[in-house]
Protein backbone atom coordinates (compact mmCIF):
# COMPACT_ATOMS: atom_id res chain seq x y z
CA UNK A 1 0.00 0.00 0.00
CA UNK A 2 1.31 3.97 -0.63
CA UNK A 3 1.49 6.03 1.61
CA UNK A 4 -1.45 7.81 3.00
CA UNK A 5 -1.69 11.03 1.27
CA UNK A 6 -1.65 14.08 3.28
CA UNK A 7 -2.77 17.56 2.24
CA UNK A 8 -0.14 20.03 1.12
CA UNK A 9 -2.14 23.28 1.25
CA UNK A 10 -4.80 25.00 3.20
CA UNK A 11 -8.31 24.96 2.36
CA UNK A 12 -8.14 29.31 1.24
CA UNK A 13 -5.43 28.62 -1.10
CA UNK A 14 -6.58 25.10 -2.75
CA UNK A 15 -10.03 27.31 -3.14
CA UNK A 16 -8.12 29.87 -5.37
CA UNK A 17 -6.34 27.27 -6.59
CA UNK A 18 -9.38 26.02 -8.33
CA UNK A 19 -10.46 29.47 -9.42
CA UNK A 20 -7.24 29.26 -11.63
CA UNK A 21 -7.68 25.69 -12.80
CA UNK A 22 -11.14 26.57 -13.87
CA UNK A 23 -10.53 29.56 -16.09
CA UNK A 24 -8.15 27.21 -17.89
CA UNK A 25 -7.27 23.74 -19.37
CA UNK A 26 -4.50 21.67 -21.34
CA UNK A 27 -5.20 20.76 -23.83
CA UNK A 28 -2.66 18.61 -26.34
CA UNK A 29 0.21 21.43 -24.88
CA UNK A 30 -2.27 24.26 -25.62
CA UNK A 31 -3.94 26.13 -22.63
CA UNK A 32 -7.40 27.05 -23.85
CA UNK A 33 -10.48 28.22 -22.28
CA UNK A 34 -12.46 25.49 -20.39
CA UNK A 35 -15.55 26.18 -21.72
CA UNK A 36 -14.92 24.65 -24.90
CA UNK A 37 -17.59 22.69 -25.63
CA UNK A 38 -16.75 18.88 -24.51
CA UNK A 39 -17.19 15.60 -25.85
CA UNK A 40 -20.59 14.04 -24.59
CA UNK A 41 -19.91 10.58 -22.68
CA UNK A 42 -20.95 7.85 -25.25
CA UNK A 43 -24.10 5.16 -24.30
CA UNK A 44 -22.46 2.88 -21.82
CA UNK A 45 -22.01 -0.72 -23.55
CA UNK A 46 -22.07 -4.10 -22.22
CA UNK A 47 -18.42 -4.40 -23.19
CA UNK A 48 -16.70 -1.96 -21.92
CA UNK A 49 -17.12 -2.98 -18.10
CA UNK A 50 -17.55 0.48 -16.83
CA UNK A 51 -19.34 0.85 -13.46
CA UNK A 52 -22.07 3.55 -14.70
CA UNK A 53 -22.15 4.49 -10.88
CA UNK A 54 -24.88 7.19 -9.99
CA UNK A 55 -24.18 9.33 -6.86
CA UNK A 56 -27.08 11.80 -4.85
CA UNK A 57 -26.62 15.25 -5.26
CA UNK A 58 -24.41 16.43 -2.46
CA UNK A 59 -26.37 18.54 0.44
CA UNK A 60 -24.48 20.03 3.18
CA UNK A 61 -23.80 23.76 4.47
CA UNK A 62 -22.48 26.16 2.30
CA UNK A 63 -23.04 23.78 -0.80
CA UNK A 64 -24.46 25.53 -4.45
CA UNK A 65 -22.90 29.01 -3.40
CA UNK A 66 -19.95 30.47 -3.67
CA UNK A 67 -17.13 30.37 -1.34
CA UNK A 68 -15.90 33.16 0.15
CA UNK A 69 -12.38 33.70 -0.85
CA UNK A 70 -11.42 35.40 1.87
CA UNK A 71 -12.82 33.82 4.98
CA UNK A 72 -14.06 30.09 3.87
CA UNK A 73 -15.34 28.83 6.68
CA UNK A 74 -18.12 27.53 4.94
CA UNK A 75 -17.44 26.21 1.37
CA UNK A 76 -18.83 23.07 -0.06
CA UNK A 77 -17.49 19.95 1.21
CA UNK A 78 -14.70 18.11 -0.25
CA UNK A 79 -16.28 14.16 -1.28
CA UNK A 80 -13.51 12.24 -1.93
CA UNK A 81 -12.73 9.49 0.20
CA UNK A 82 -9.44 8.84 1.82
CA UNK A 83 -9.16 6.03 -0.05
CA UNK A 84 -10.10 8.21 -3.67
CA UNK A 85 -7.78 10.87 -2.42
CA UNK A 86 -5.01 8.38 -1.81
CA UNK A 87 -5.42 6.90 -5.20
CA UNK A 88 -5.54 10.36 -6.74
CA UNK A 89 -2.35 11.34 -5.32
CA UNK A 90 -0.51 7.66 -6.79
CA UNK A 91 -2.05 8.27 -10.19
CA UNK A 92 -1.26 12.26 -10.18
CA UNK A 93 2.53 10.98 -9.00
CA UNK A 94 2.37 8.43 -12.10
CA UNK A 95 1.00 11.20 -14.70
CA UNK A 96 3.32 13.97 -13.32
CA UNK A 97 6.38 12.76 -11.53
CA UNK A 98 8.85 14.69 -10.11
CA UNK A 99 12.19 15.09 -12.34
CA UNK A 100 15.20 17.24 -12.82
CA UNK A 101 12.49 19.88 -13.91
CA UNK A 102 10.71 20.27 -10.63
CA UNK A 103 9.05 18.76 -7.79
CA UNK A 104 6.18 15.52 -8.38
CA UNK A 105 2.19 16.88 -8.97
CA UNK A 106 1.47 15.73 -5.08
CA UNK A 107 4.28 17.48 -4.32
CA UNK A 108 2.99 21.03 -4.79
CA UNK A 109 -1.12 19.62 -3.51
CA UNK A 110 -2.55 18.66 -7.20
CA UNK A 111 -4.31 16.49 -5.41
CA UNK A 112 -6.29 18.67 -3.33
CA UNK A 113 -7.64 20.50 -5.80
CA UNK A 114 -8.65 17.58 -7.94
CA UNK A 115 -10.73 16.93 -4.53
CA UNK A 116 -12.00 20.45 -4.44
CA UNK A 117 -12.61 20.51 -8.56
CA UNK A 118 -15.05 17.45 -8.33
CA UNK A 119 -16.74 18.62 -4.82
CA UNK A 120 -17.08 22.24 -6.69
CA UNK A 121 -21.40 23.10 -7.04
CA UNK A 122 -21.39 23.66 -10.72
CA UNK A 123 -22.77 21.94 -14.01
CA UNK A 124 -19.26 21.34 -15.72
CA UNK A 125 -17.53 19.91 -12.18
CA UNK A 126 -20.47 17.85 -11.21
CA UNK A 127 -20.13 15.99 -14.75
CA UNK A 128 -16.58 15.30 -13.59
CA UNK A 129 -17.23 14.14 -10.45
CA UNK A 130 -19.26 10.99 -11.77
CA UNK A 131 -16.80 10.37 -14.42
CA UNK A 132 -13.22 10.57 -11.95
CA UNK A 133 -15.45 8.26 -9.35
CA UNK A 134 -16.97 5.56 -11.84
CA UNK A 135 -12.59 5.55 -13.55
CA UNK A 136 -11.85 4.98 -9.63
CA UNK A 137 -13.76 2.17 -9.39
CA UNK A 138 -13.01 1.22 -12.93
CA UNK A 139 -9.41 0.49 -12.07
CA UNK A 140 -10.04 -1.05 -8.85
CA UNK A 141 -12.26 -3.35 -10.70
CA UNK A 142 -9.64 -3.97 -13.39
CA UNK A 143 -7.20 -4.89 -11.18
CA UNK A 144 -9.25 -6.88 -9.43
CA UNK A 145 -10.21 -8.82 -12.64
CA UNK A 146 -6.78 -8.81 -14.28
CA UNK A 147 -4.32 -9.24 -11.18
CA UNK A 148 -6.51 -10.01 -7.63
CA UNK A 149 -6.01 -6.77 -6.16
CA UNK A 150 -7.35 -3.24 -5.90
CA UNK A 151 -5.40 -0.79 -8.03
CA UNK A 152 -2.78 1.04 -5.47
CA UNK A 153 -1.58 -2.39 -4.50
CA UNK A 154 -1.04 -4.11 -7.72
CA UNK A 155 2.50 -3.96 -8.77
CA UNK A 156 4.64 -0.89 -10.35
CA UNK A 157 4.54 -3.28 -13.88
CA UNK A 158 0.77 -4.28 -13.41
CA UNK A 159 -0.57 -0.28 -12.70
CA UNK A 160 1.35 0.64 -15.94
CA UNK A 161 -0.21 -2.71 -18.27
CA UNK A 162 -3.78 -0.88 -17.49
CA UNK A 163 -2.49 2.57 -17.33
CA UNK A 164 -1.27 2.03 -21.14
CA UNK A 165 -4.62 0.64 -22.37
CA UNK A 166 -6.42 3.57 -21.42
CA UNK A 167 -3.67 6.41 -21.60
CA UNK A 168 -3.92 7.08 -25.68
CA UNK A 169 -6.83 9.09 -27.84
CA UNK A 170 -6.89 5.84 -30.31
CA UNK A 171 -8.61 3.78 -26.63
CA UNK A 172 -11.53 6.40 -26.77
CA UNK A 173 -12.73 4.55 -30.12
CA UNK A 174 -12.00 0.82 -28.10
CA UNK A 175 -15.52 -0.39 -26.66
CA UNK A 176 -13.41 -2.11 -23.54
CA UNK A 177 -11.65 1.20 -22.83
CA UNK A 178 -13.72 4.24 -24.16
CA UNK A 179 -14.86 5.40 -21.14
CA UNK A 180 -11.81 4.41 -19.23
CA UNK A 181 -10.25 6.69 -21.71
CA UNK A 182 -12.37 9.55 -21.49
CA UNK A 183 -11.94 9.60 -17.56
CA UNK A 184 -7.90 8.92 -17.69
CA UNK A 185 -7.80 12.00 -20.38
CA UNK A 186 -9.62 14.17 -17.95
CA UNK A 187 -7.47 13.37 -14.80
CA UNK A 188 -4.47 14.15 -17.18
CA UNK A 189 -5.89 17.30 -17.79
CA UNK A 190 -6.60 18.23 -14.63
CA UNK A 191 -3.29 17.08 -13.09
CA UNK A 192 -1.11 18.64 -15.16
CA UNK A 193 -3.69 21.95 -15.44
CA UNK A 194 -3.41 21.89 -11.43
CA UNK A 195 0.50 21.37 -11.79
CA UNK A 196 0.97 24.06 -14.36
CA UNK A 197 -0.42 26.71 -12.92
CA UNK A 198 1.37 26.45 -9.46
CA UNK A 199 4.69 28.45 -9.04
CA UNK A 200 6.73 25.26 -9.45
CA UNK A 201 4.90 24.34 -12.50
CA UNK A 202 5.36 27.85 -14.06
CA UNK A 203 9.06 27.28 -13.23
CA UNK A 204 9.03 23.95 -15.16
CA UNK A 205 8.07 25.35 -18.15
CA UNK A 206 9.99 28.76 -17.91
CA UNK A 207 6.93 30.66 -17.78
CA UNK A 208 7.78 34.50 -16.21
CA UNK A 209 4.12 35.85 -16.56
CA UNK A 210 3.99 39.76 -17.65
CA UNK A 211 6.89 41.09 -18.86
CA UNK A 212 6.94 44.71 -19.31
CA UNK A 213 8.31 45.80 -22.98
CA UNK A 214 9.71 49.07 -23.95
CA UNK A 215 9.03 50.39 -27.06
CA UNK A 216 7.27 48.77 -29.76
CA UNK A 217 5.98 44.91 -29.45
CA UNK A 218 8.65 42.79 -30.97
CA UNK A 219 6.32 39.51 -31.37
CA UNK A 220 7.16 35.75 -30.57
CA UNK A 221 10.48 34.89 -30.72
CA UNK A 222 11.61 32.45 -33.51
CA UNK A 223 11.40 29.80 -31.14
CA UNK A 224 8.15 30.22 -29.98
CA UNK A 225 6.95 30.39 -33.39
CA UNK A 226 8.87 27.02 -33.88
CA UNK A 227 6.94 25.45 -30.77
CA UNK A 228 3.98 26.77 -31.66
CA UNK A 229 4.10 25.58 -35.08
CA UNK A 230 4.70 22.00 -34.21
CA UNK A 231 2.00 21.94 -31.34
CA UNK A 232 -0.69 22.79 -34.13
CA UNK A 233 0.58 20.28 -36.52
CA UNK A 234 0.41 17.58 -33.73
CA UNK A 235 -3.57 18.81 -32.61
CA UNK A 236 -6.13 16.00 -33.79
CA UNK A 237 -7.95 16.73 -37.05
Amino acid sequence: MTNKYVSKINRRDSLKWLGSLSSFVVVGGVVVACDTPQEPMPDVTGESNWPNLTFEPINAPGYGTDPDLLNPTTPWPKTLTEEQLNLVAHLSDIICPADDGGPSATDVGVPDVIDEWVSAPYPAQQSDRVLILNGLHWLDDEAGRRFGSIFIVASAPEQLQIIDDIAFETQKEVAEFEHAALFFDKLRTLVFGGYFTTPEGMADIGYMGNVPILGDYPGPTEEAMVHLNEVIANLPA
